[in-house]
């Protein structure tokens, strides 16, 4: 369905230095220098997938999104999805996808939210029936009953990405674009909209390409994840295979009878320690947790033991660490 080989991009960006006659100088002469976006990104995204891809600042995701959506032209490579050549097939291949930039807006601002979806069924040419089933669906699962009749410019700014994404799909969309689409939301409108966009997967095979700094969002969405630094990709696979690589520590809080004697345990070491409380890291490299527990079992009478894994936050930091991006 989606299918990148080689795609590179760069862009060519004025060089000023500050003063007054370097103002006046750059007014007849610039000096530009190069600054690549994308280095020979290639992957391929199956139908219905769900895939996170995820990088720093300035690592290239916007930039990728864009080629993919039409809006930009690479400078190199090859880019089909759904049969088409985005940037030379631009008006039929739109129909095909839905958009949404986070901080961008396809909502006019002075209108009430209806008529902006009905401007957009008139852009798409949706069938009046099929734009009624669908407004209708979209109105019940992103809960937006009661902002539907009010000006965009009145909406919060979770209200507001709910009609955004409601904006995207207005048209059944076989593949959903989403950059950043939950940044600055409080948390039951993440869990909204992250809610909707399994709906929508699961029940009508939309495939959706989520770029996001939230990690949460990964974990909760996404099976694959795609991370890209410096304009290169840099991992194509799995959550559980990047949990195996870097999420092989996991964190065993153990309340126990008072005990004042220090814990010498294989594989772990103390993050920190009361008369009645230890709490460990433990490497599953080494050991594994039961082992843990049992040796603790032999020393202190245990009173309620608890084992959490790694935050999703500290292995993506630790892979931008492996990566040195």
């Amino acid at each position: 369905m989606i299918q990148l080989t080689g795609i590179s991009k760069t862009y060519k960006i004025a060089k000023r230095s500050s003063g007054l006659l370097h103002a006046a100088k750059s007014l007849f002469y610039r000096e530009y220098t190069n600054v690549p976006a994308l280095k020979d990104i290639s992957f391929t995204i199956k139908p219905g997938e769900i895939v996170g891809y995820i990088g720093p600042n300035g690592a290239g995701k916007s930039t990728t999104v864009k080629v993919m959506s039409g809006i930009l032209v690479p400078d190199s490579g090859e880019c089909t999805i759904l049969g088409y050549i985005p940037w030379k097939d631009r008006v039929n291949y739109v129909k095909k996808i839905g958009v949404v930039f986070g901080q961008r807006s396809q909502l006019w601002w002075d209108v009430p939210v209806i008529d902006s979806f009905e401007l957009l069924k008139d852009i798409y040419k949706v069938p009046p029936k099929e734009f009624k089933t669908t407004l209708n669906l979209l109105i019940e699962t992103l809960d937006l009953q009661e902002i539907i009749n009010s000006p965009v410019r009145q909406l919060s700014l979770g209200q507001r990405m709910r009609c955004e994404i409601a904006a995207s799909l207005i048209h059944n969309p076989q593949i959903l674009f989403l950059d950043e689409p939950t940044i600055g939301l409080d948390a039951i409108s993440k869990i909204a909209v992250r809610q909707f966009i399994k709906t929508i997967n699961k029940e009508k095979g939309v495939t959706v390409i989520l770029t996001t700094h939230d990690m949460n969002d990964i974990e909760a969405l996404a099976d694959r994840v795609l991370l890209i630094g410096k304009g290169s990709l840099l991992y194509d696979g799995s959550l559980e295979e990047l949990r195996k690589k870097f999420g092989t520590r996991k964190t065993i809080t153990a309340d126990f009878r008072k005990n004042d004697t220090p814990f010498l345990l294989k594989g772990t070491s103390v993050l920190s320690q009361s008369p009645e409380r230890i709490i460990l890291d433990v490497d599953t490299e080494i050991t594994n947790t039961s082992e843990v527990i049992t040796q603790l079992s032999s020393k202190v009478e245990l009173i309620d033991v608890s084992i959490e894994s790694r935050a999703i936050e500290d292995i993506i930091v630790q892979l931008y660490k492996e990566y040195q991006i």
